[in-house]
């Protein structure tokens, strides 16, 4: 296969992976909105078949994902794997039977400009370079810890409206709690991705250190598992605040992850040197700008107007509580008023 073919290849499977992250956000979003969130939702998630739809999309947008790597650069399969929020943002409106606003519209572009800008200055690892063992396991260890203060949150709002706070907050509420979801959602995926690395180097004999012993390898095998569980599981609570702005986090916080731990660990930097930084900066403030607008756009849904009152006659305090009026008794027998009018009384005049 000559490279015009492999780089038309990559393009197609890069949109199919795109079209199948879209899709299953779309149903998970779908099944969030369906979910009271309460005691029991896992169960009843995983009995719904919807569910497992979505899982099997994330999967197959992965491989999609995956195989466009290997017939296309990282810089032209990176960039079109974030077209994921413009294709998930129509498909949601359309599902929910309704349109896309401009500041949507607006919030999404800034997004997908911001994310394209970041991934084009993030340098990708050269072959071999991966964590070690212990670096792995402080890795895992330090993400956890985040995810936790990212959900630690919501889960005090819970405690809170429990034990009788009421609600604090409403949509905005909810959206905030789906921000941070989101943000561990990514958060979670980027890790396992550099876990990942890490284990295939493991595998291959080419791990800094040495060659771990099996249980070390297992070990890493499993925490990519949970890693990749968790993620799945987080961004679908992430998506109860809505679709597209929780989708735009997760599709930043993940390379802005691996871009931490690359720089971090790996002795990556951004390309162009200092320009590479500032451009970095730039697009993280786009991208933000941009999930603002999206934030904005989820709560701009006109609701279902009241149906207006005659003022013409007042409503009795019974009518105004909503209540029936209750109907006269047929035994009783109404009084009828006198036809024959009363005089008035004659003043007295006085002496």
């Amino acid at each position: 296969m000559n490279a015009v073919d492999g780089t038309v290849l990559a393009v197609l499977l890069s949109l199919v992976s795109a079209a199948g992250y879209a899709l299953a956000a779309v149903a998970q979003s779908r099944l969030a909105s369906a979910s009271d969130g309460g005691r029991g939702a896992l169960r009843a998630l995983l009995a719904r078949g919807q569910w497992w739809w979505a899982v099997g999309l994330n999967a197959a947008g992965a491989l999609a994902h995956v195989a466009a790597l290997h017939y296309g650069p990282l810089t032209l399969v990176q960039p079109l794997g974030a077209l994921t929020l413009v294709a998930a943002l129509p498909l949601g409106a359309y599902c929910a039977r309704r349109r896309v606003t401009r500041a949507e519209w607006r919030g999404a572009l800034l997004t997908l400009a911001g994310l394209v800008a970041l991934i084009s200055v993030t340098g990708p690892a050269t072959p071999g370079d991966a964590l070690t063992l212990r670096e792995a396991l402080v890795v895992a260890a330090a993400t956890a810890f985040l995810i936790a203060a990212l959900t630690s949150g919501s889960r005090y709002g819970a405690l809170r409206r429990r034990r009788g706070g009421g609600l604090t907050g409403g949509a905005t509420e909810r959206r905030g709690r789906g921000l941070g979801h989101a943000t561990a959602s990514g958060v979670a995926s980027g890790v396992g991705s550099a876990l990942t690395q890490t284990l295939t180097a493991a595998l291959a004999r080419e791990l800094p250190g040495g060659a771990p012993a099996w249980w070390q390898t297992a070990l890493v095998a499993v925490l990519i598992s949970a890693f990749a569980v968790g993620g799945l599981l987080l961004s679908q609570t992430a998506y109860r605040g809505g679709l597209a702005a929780p989708l735009a986090v997760v599709n930043l916080s993940n390379p802005a992850a691996a871009a931490v731990i690359g720089v971090a660990l790996l002795g990556e930097t951004f390309r162009a040197g200092v320009w590479g930084w500032l451009v970095a900066a730039a697009a993280s403030l786009i991208a933000a700008r941009g999930v603002v607008l999206l934030t904005a756009g989820a709560g701009t849904t006109p609701a279902p107007s009241a149906p207006t009152l005659s003022p013409a006659l007042p409503l009795s305090p019974v009518a105004a509580s909503g209540q029936p009026l209750p109907s006269p008794r047929t035994d009783e027998t109404v009084p009828t008023p006198d036809p024959t009018p009363t005089p008035a009384p004659t003043p007295a005049v006085a002496g």
